[in-house]
């Protein structure tokens, strides 16, 4: 007969595995929820669309993602489909996005604090990379990076810093991206931190980057520019 200990330990390892499998956007319980946007109930989500009312139009959008898309003063361009976009991803746990770079242009670095990211090169080239969390040494701030060509596949863990860059100063590069959320959020490091409304006190910022107030002044006095359409 298991020891009461032993039933503890099951009882924990039980509900860690459940956290674990809550811990991203909840599964299905149908074969689809199309979001209904005008019901004033508030969820973790949407409200279910009347099934009776859904018709194909509520998983369809003419995105025109094969079109270059203008880039930003930091040259790049990101076109993200999710369920603002397409009612029908609610409850799926994905989304799509076209990211279009200019010559020397970057998607710069920012997290997906609910999404994993699964990217590939459509065109051009890009130098990729992330920074693993604050955990115990040797893996603390590991930065993982890699040069992708047409064709190549790289994954940013759900949460960790990452970004990409466009290395050729000739040539636009352009690529999709698939996220495990249908509504995967973005936070680019240097708005947040720098372009908060509103400002983060340049006393505790000046503090945390080691440097001079005018320094963090100077930073916060630039227009922090939305690549995220």
């Amino acid at each position: 007969m298991a020891s009461p200990s032993s039933f503890l330990l099951l009882a924990v390892l039980l509900a860690l595995v459940s956290w674990q499998a809550t811990a991203s956007d909840p599964s299905p319980l149908q074969d689809f929820c199309v979001a209904d946007m005008n019901s004033p109930v508030r969820v973790n989500g949407f409200v279910c669309k009347n099934p009776m009312e859904v018709n194909a139009d509520n998983f369809f959008k003419a995105a025109a993602l094969d079109k270059p898309r203008v880039t930003n003063k930091v040259g790049s361009n990101v076109t993200l489909i999710n369920v603002m976009q397409i009612a029908g991803l609610n409850t799926l746990g994905i989304s799509i996005a076209r990211i279009d770079y200019a010559p020397l242009g970057q998607n710069p670095p920012h997290t997906h604090p609910r999404a994993t990211e699964i990217l590939t090169v459509l065109e051009g080239t890009l130098y990729v990379g992330f920074v693993t969390s604050n955990q115990p040494a040797p893996n603390r701030n590991k930065f993982l990076s890699k040069v992708l060509n047409k064709g190549d596949v790289f994954v940013f863990p759900a949460g960790l810093i990452h970004f990409q860059f466009n290395p050729n100063p000739h040539k636009p590069a352009v690529a999709i991206a698939a996220l495990s959320s249908q509504n995967p959020g973005a936070i680019t490091i240097a708005n947040a931190v720098f372009g908060s409304d509103p400002q983060i006190s340049d006393d505790v910022l000046a503090k945390a980057f080691q440097v001079e107030k005018n320094t963090i002044d100077r930073l916060q006095a630039q227009f922090w520019e939305n690549n995220h359409n």
